[in-house]
């Protein structure tokens, strides 16, 4: 396997790295990748996450998912809780080979899918020489 291709890994709890100050829980969104001849399609499950809610960035060839939610308040005595209320944190490695300017997403029914189109590769070409 090359560096270039994708690998692979483990399912991991969240962790959102370095020292954080919150007190929330963040779980790590179930996420599908496919990979073809021109891009790289990252699709992450967020129920509950709104345009609002969501922080799609991409710092130091790190991309970061993160998925805030806001549960509704419910009255009444809880009998069963099986929801657990919390955020979403994902991080990935882009590879260099990602055209950074032209990466696109979309959230539709609480799934993202995030689009990472492949650089062209550097096309031969003449180079003229000039006189003088």
């Amino acid at each position: 396997m090359s560096d270039n291709e994708l690998k692979i890994q483990e399912k991991k709890a969240a962790s959102p790295g370095g020292e954080t100050t919150s007190n929330e829980t963040f779980f790590a969104p179930h996420v599908d990748i496919f990979e073809s001849e021109q891009e790289v399609t990252v699709i992450a499950d967020l129920p509950g996450v709104t345009p609002e809610g969501l922080d799609l960035s991409l710092e130091d060839n790190i991309l970061t998912i993160q998925g805030r939610r806001t549960l509704p308040a419910q009255t009444g005595r809880v009998v069963l809780e099986e929801y657990e209320s919390g955020h979403y944190l994902r991080r990935f490695t882009v590879a260099e080979t990602i055209d950074q300017d032209r990466i696109e997403a979309s959230l539709a029914d609480g799934v993202l899918r995030v689009r990472l189109p492949k650089a062209s590769p550097a096309q031969p070409r003449r180079i003229e020489v000039k006189l003088g």
